[in-house]
């Protein structure tokens, strides 16, 4: 038995040796390239425009060569790949990926600002949510932050200013209509955010004149007489200049009434009261 025992043990020894060396040889017959091929096979899809088979590629190269010269490239070409498709929701995970994990990487400021794209991309209509349109701020302020001598930080401050200007009209219309269904406390709410949130926008010099309409249709005849005021003494030259003006006459001239009706009750009231001798 010992006997028989010890010569299945050889056998399997044997069968062993044979199936790793079976194993060496297919995999020598189809090894998968080295990091530099695998990468280099992979950018000529991208330049060839074949994007999904250049990510292909690219996702095979950073599960198998973790920690190559390499992995940080890939990964950046990974959200490349979906940016060109326009698949910015796949693009911003991976260029975030590469942000998160791979901090020292050459590519982090690429990816930073790429991302900020993604979430512009996204960013809708100004009547539409706009949680995309403040994601996209953010990003594009943090690659401001850390990036301040970037050759894109004039491009990404435009486009901060561009989706700043959004945000301020959405608020502005908000206001709007709310005049229009007159609901006056909240439009002039809505207007005071424009002019304190957004006061560099272009909708800044409407908003401060219609925060004096809705201050007038509440009958707060003073603040819209101060208020149509500033508005002529900031804006000179506004096309709106003419409507601040009306309103500003009829302003005073609300408030001029407001004062005799105040004096004339005032006057009714003592009328009735004896007067010393």
């Amino acid at each position: 038995m010992p006997t028989r025992s010890l010569v299945l043990t050889g056998v399997g020894i044997v069968a062993a040796v044979v199936l790793m060396m079976g194993g060496c040889s297919s995999g020598d017959e189809g090894s998968p390239p080295g990091a530099e091929e695998l990468f280099k096979s992979a950018k000529e899809k991208f330049d060839e425009e074949d994007y999904l088979e250049a990510y292909e590629q690219f996702r095979v190269l950073t599960l198998q060569y973790q920690g190559s010269a390499f992995a940080d490239d890939a990964q950046f070409y990974l959200g490349e790949c979906q940016f060109r498709r326009e698949d910015y929701i796949l693009a911003s995970f991976e260029y975030e990926t590469l942000i998160r994990i791979m901090p020292t990487s050459e590519f982090v400021s690429n990816a930073q600002y790429q991302l900020a794209m993604c979430y512009y991309n996204r960013s809708p209509e100004y009547y539409h949510d706009q949680e995309f349109t403040v994601k996209a701020i953010d990003a594009f302020q943090a690659f401001l932050e850390y990036y301040p001598t970037d050759p894109r930080v004039p491009d990404a401050e435009l486009r901060i200013n561009e989706l700043n200007a959004k945000l301020a009209r959405k608020e502005y219309e908000s206001g709007v209509i709310y005049m229009r269904m007159e609901y006056y406390r909240a439009a002039t709410v809505s207007f005071d955010h424009v002019l304190e949130k957004y006061h560099d926008s272009p909708f800044a010099e409407p908003a401060l004149l219609r925060k004096a309409e809705s201050l007038y249709a509440r009958r707060r005849f003073r603040d819209a007489r101060d208020i149509a005021t500033r508005f002529l003494e900031k804006y000179p030259s506004s096309s709106l200049r003419q409507t601040a003006e009306s309103l500003l006459n009829d302003a005073k001239e609300a408030v001029e009434e407001q004062a005799k009706s105040a004096k004339q009750t005032t006057d009714n009231s003592g009328a009735g009261i004896p007067q010393p001798l």
